[in-house]
């Protein structure tokens, strides 16, 4: 399977996010990723259907949409109104995540769960099949610019081995700390999505850095 860039919106320049989503428009990236936080589930608050609707208004790839909410059942329908293609939860938020994971399917969008860094990935086995997605935390949800936590490394191969005793192959997506110094590691331990923010929006060539980890 051939990696996907998502670059992560969060990290845009939210006084001119038309240019930074025509950027990205331009650019080798696969997906946007567009963090919603509630500051209930996470210690931060970002933005919600508005945004994500003035995101989707302009893009021309895929909205990749990762909701660190609590009752994210509550909205599945309304995301995927505003134009999420991948909706992804936490398993942490989640009591039913099955029926969770059904909710996303039948709004018509791909099924994704997120796991923070403290929780181990065998507690995904029962649903596995069920899930299109999964995004391995590698910072502790809320902000960005954090640290990456390199627990992450064997996560991931330990989700490559489930997906082969399995036989199902869901995207295996990075989210925090991605950078042009640990992507090629974490693409050889499994992963196939990097969502990427700040790497991407501070560096001084954006299209650069994107193409970049592309490689």
């Amino acid at each position: 399977m051939i990696h996907k860039v998502a670059p992560s919106v969060l990290s845009a320049d939210f006084s001119n996010l038309r240019s930074d989503i025509e950027l990205i428009n331009e650019s080798e990236a696969d997906w946007f990723h567009v963090d919603v936080m509630d500051g209930v589930f996470v210690p931060n608050i970002s933005f919600g259907f508005p945004v994500v609707k003035a995101i989707n208004k302009y893009a021309e790839k895929p909205l990749d949409v990762h909701l660190m909410i609590v009752n994210p059942d509550q909205y599945i329908q309304q995301f995927a109104d505003a134009g999420a293609e991948v909706i992804t939860v936490h398993y942490e938020a989640c009591p039913h995540l099955h029926r969770t994971l059904s909710a996303i399917k039948e709004a018509g969008c791909k099924a994704g769960v997120a796991i923070n860094p403290h929780t181990p990935v065998h507690l995904l086995n029962d649903v596995y099949k069920e899930i299109d997605l999964i995004c391995v935390m590698s910072v502790n949800p809320g902000f960005g610019g954090q640290s990456f936590i390199e627990n992450t490394y064997n996560k991931l191969q330990q989700l490559r081995n489930i997906s082969e005793m399995k036989n199902h192959t869901p995207y295996i997506e990075v989210d925090g700390g991605v950078n042009l110094e640990n992507y090629q590691k974490l693409l050889e331990c499994g992963a196939n999505v990097l969502v990427a923010g700040s790497t991407v929006f501070k560096s001084s060539n954006p299209t650069e850095t994107i193409l970049a980890l592309k490689q």
